[in-house]
């Protein structure tokens, strides 16, 4: 069974910076597309970043148009772990972060992280 945790939430003021942690036990995860999807109060989740093994040609990444150019999601294969580069920092950016993982091949997500939550505070 696989499990997703992340870490390194928390507070921060307008244009500051975090980074999401998001650790994966039970499987090597490094064929999966590891996604970030994020919830805030009272709105459904959204989509946030992808990072997608496409074999021969690499990696690709893709963003939603509310955080391109101000996040960045990376992944470390010998740590199964992928990471949320999150930059200038928006009020608007406050939700509860979840890392996601889904079987290569496919379009949706098997498993779910629990969630962290964010805070930005202007």
């Amino acid at each position: 069974q696989v499990q997703l945790v992340e870490s390194g939430g928390g507070l921060v003021q307008a244009g500051g910076s975090l980074r999401l942690s998001c650790a994966a036990s039970g499987r090597t995860l490094s064929s999966y597309n590891m996604g970030w999807f994020r919830q805030a109060p009272g709105k459904e989740r959204e989509f946030v970043a992808a990072i997608k093994w496409t074999g021969w040609t690499g990696e690709r990444t893709n963003y939603a148009d509310s955080v391109k150019g101000r996040f960045t999601v990376s992944r470390d294969y010998a740590k199964n772990t992928v990471y949320l580069q999150m930059n200038s920092l928006k009020p608007e950016d406050t939700a509860v972060y979840y890392c996601t993982a889904g079987a290569p091949g496919t379009a949706g997500y098997d498993y779910w992280g629990q969630g962290i939550q964010v805070t930005v505070s202007s």
